[in-house]
């Protein structure tokens, strides 16, 4: 079920007042979609991932307030994407300083802002560590950008996608995404 900004809306006031209704419901109405963007963020992970598109979402769910979580406070569709956006970053994160942790002593890996944004191609743990400190460092210059940036990479979103769960257009979440690979690939060239 793909439901629309203002029935997405109208089930966040209704969370916010206990509804557990509502909470089923919002949860029906995402997780279609939320496990699509983790499948097709998983998909080019190496054989042997232990992390599944299925747990990835899970996982992400309870991080946002889970089945029994107090009110949320999320207050359209853009809002709720964006926290699920940084809930997925968190636990690729976590994952990938994890696989760090297992491979110490390997040699590092050239970056590139190719490779790091280039959306077909999954991150190595050692990408995934330096992308954060250069979305951190984003966060804090352009927070715009930013947002366009947890969008288009952590769930997978089209530009058009963005534009609408942004609530601005096409043209401007293209500018935001332009700055936004320049900036990190300045960024991590001077790491």
């Amino acid at each position: 079920m793909d439901a629309s900004a203002a029935e997405l809306t109208r089930l966040f006031q209704e969370m916010d007042s206990g509804s557990q209704d509502a909470r089923e419901a919002m949860l029906a109405a995402v997780y279609g979609q939320l496990r699509l963007i983790a499948a097709a963020r998983l998909s080019h992970e190496s054989p042997g991932r232990t992390l599944q598109a299925t747990e990835l979402v899970h996982e992400a769910w309870l991080r946002l307030g889970g089945p029994e979580g107090g009110g949320i406070g999320w207050r359209n569709r853009r809002h709720f994407f964006a926290a699920a956006a940084t809930a997925m970053r968190r636990i690729l994160i976590e994952h990938a300083r994890q696989r760090a942790t297992l491979k110490r002593g390997s040699g590092h890996e050239a970056l590139s802002i190719e490779s790091i944004l280039d959306l077909s191609e999954a991150p190595a743990s050692e990408r995934i560590l330096a992308l954060d400190a250069a979305l951190k460092s984003l966060e804090r210059e352009a927070p715009e950008a930013h947002q366009v940036v947890m969008l288009r990479f952590f769930t997978g979103l089209s530009v058009a996608e963005c534009a609408e769960a942004l609530d601005s257009s096409e043209r401007t979440v293209m500018r935001h995404w332009t700055f936004a690979k320049a900036w990190l690939a300045n960024d991590l060239e001077n790491e």
